[in-house]
């Protein structure tokens, strides 16, 4: 998803992410957003991936 710019599978990185017990309203709801914009440098998938 980071290095091909395709955030489609952002719903199966939410589902991973609660899976792994992330319980972050921010993180979650910002993952679920259909009108969410995801772009190379995401917040959410710069912080699951440690890039800052």
């Amino acid at each position: 998803m980071y290095d091909t710019c395709d955030f489609a599978a952002m719903p199966i990185l939410t589902d991973a992410l609660q899976d792994a017990g992330c319980e972050s309203p921010d993180i979650l709801d910002h993952c679920r957003d259909p009108n969410g914009v995801h772009v190379h440098g995401c917040w959410v998938v710069d912080h699951v991936l440690s890039r800052s």
